[in-house]
């Protein structure tokens, strides 16, 4: 990634569009459900995505999340994603994301995806992959990561997905409480994990675990930053500046005016490049120190 040339690293961003495969139909319910409430429509293919960070001149992470076992829809393959990235290494990270419940297969698949030297990360999320991050039937998925010292992004927090459909569209909000990424921390503790979005409505306990780990950061994606609760921007100007990351949640949010409202949201403007783009730069590898 040539940072030089990057304005932010977008830690957190979405895969929906496959340029490869058509949409699932069994999925179109919860796309439907998650637009009405981030009031978004339509959603870009990947090389759409990639050409709006190119545009803007901010580098980005992406992923898809794999949600067979739960939800039951086909996921985008994560080689796709690994192809881009390949194709656009000068701003753009892949991530992976294997459903734990795929036990030992899942695991080898981990092992194939970093050996192509192209997937940098995994993606997790517990609601939408239905369990509880420190279920032991996950761990040999991590032991992966750790072994090859990677990040792993958890969601945590309230799901946009499954929001406003009837039983919740089957979501399991309780499996998002980031106080169950705490023993993946002890357990984990040369794995760096980042912990997505706010965390509402358990914010107090996702900043207590980053500032007593010191292995876990926190990501501000998902929201807006004038809706911040007020104990984010406190931490992330005091305490926890060097563990906060930018991240938008695209194509739900988009990163440039994400960006352009943190700057006029009460962070202090000393912070601004380590949220934007040193402290991503140190969890991606990209450089020693932030």
């Amino acid at each position: 990634m040539n940072v030089d040339e990057l304005v932010a690293i977008d830690i957190h961003t979405h895969a929906e569009v496959s340029c490869r495969q058509d949409v699932d139909a069994y999925w179109t319910p919860y796309e439907e459900a998650a637009g009405k409430y981030f009031k978004v429509g339509k959603r870009p293919t990947i090389a759409e995505t990639i050409a709006h960070y190119r545009k803007n001149r901010i580098g980005l992470v992406m992923f898809t999340v794999d949600t067979e076992a739960q939800i039951g829809n086909r996921r985008i393959p994560n080689e796709e994603i690994a192809d881009a990235a390949r194709d656009n290494a000068d701003m753009m990270i892949a991530f992976a994301s294997i459903d734990p419940h795929k036990g030992r297969l899942g695991a080898r698949e981990a092992e194939d995806l970093i050996a192509t030297g192209v997937v940098k990360g995994f993606k997790f999320h517990p609601t939408c992959q239905g369990f509880y991050p420190n279920d032991r039937m996950a761990y040999q998925l991590y032991e992966v990561i750790a072994h090859h010292k990677l990040p792993a992004i958890f969601h945590t927090g309230h799901s946009g997905i499954g929001t406003g459909m009837r039983g919740g569209g089957g979501m399991r909000l309780k499996y998002s409480q980031p106080i169950h990424i705490d023993d993946v921390a002890v357990d984990f503790p040369d794995m760096t994990i980042v912990l997505a979005h706010p965390s509402w409505p358990w914010t107090d306990e996702a900043l207590s675990i980053a500032l007593h780990k010191p292995n876990v950061y926190i990501d501000l994606s998902g929201w807006m930053p004038k809706y911040f609760p007020p104990q984010i921007v406190q931490y992330a100007n005091t305490q926890l500046r060097t563990k906060m990351l930018f991240g938008s949640d695209f194509p739900l949010i988009q990163p440039e005016r994400w960006i352009a409202q943190f700057r006029e949201t009460g962070f202090k403007e000393e912070v601004h490049d380590l949220i934007l783009k040193q402290n991503a730069m140190k969890v991606l590898g990209l450089s020693k120190a932030a």
